[in-house]
């Protein structure tokens, strides 16, 4: 028998053709978000998300994701991440769920030479 969480968890997917990996990008893209430095100490950048196609109030749901789940692996249970989504970052993330990873890729790995 299937768990509440887990038949929940496969009523999103199955709705919005969401898979793991999509909410895997979007936790990436919200730790991004919240600290585009990536916990460099002396990198503070200002980012106009807007140019992402990241509407402001999206970018403040996303940066309090971020937030909490900072230091957090990105595999978190979907059922939890679409909980704490608005609807408008749930209808901009549906839109936008294969393009997350242009976000992660915009920005170079700050720790690599």
């Amino acid at each position: 028998m299937m768990s509440q969480e887990n038949n929940e968890a496969f009523q999103i997917q199955d709705i919005n053709k969401l898979k793991p990996v999509h909410f895997a990008d979007l936790i990436r893209a919200a730790q991004l978000i919240f600290d585009p430095g990536k916990g460099v100490s002396g990198v503070s950048l200002s980012i106009n998300w807007q140019q992402f196609g990241i509407p402001d109030s999206v970018v403040e749901n996303l940066k309090a994701l971020g937030q909490e789940y900072r230091y957090a692996s990105p595999h978190i249970p979907i059922e939890v991440i679409w909980s704490k989504l608005t609807p408008e970052t749930r209808i901009w993330f549906f839109q936008n769920k294969d393009e997350l990873w242009k976000i992660e890729e915009a920005f170079p790995a700050l720790d690599e030479d």
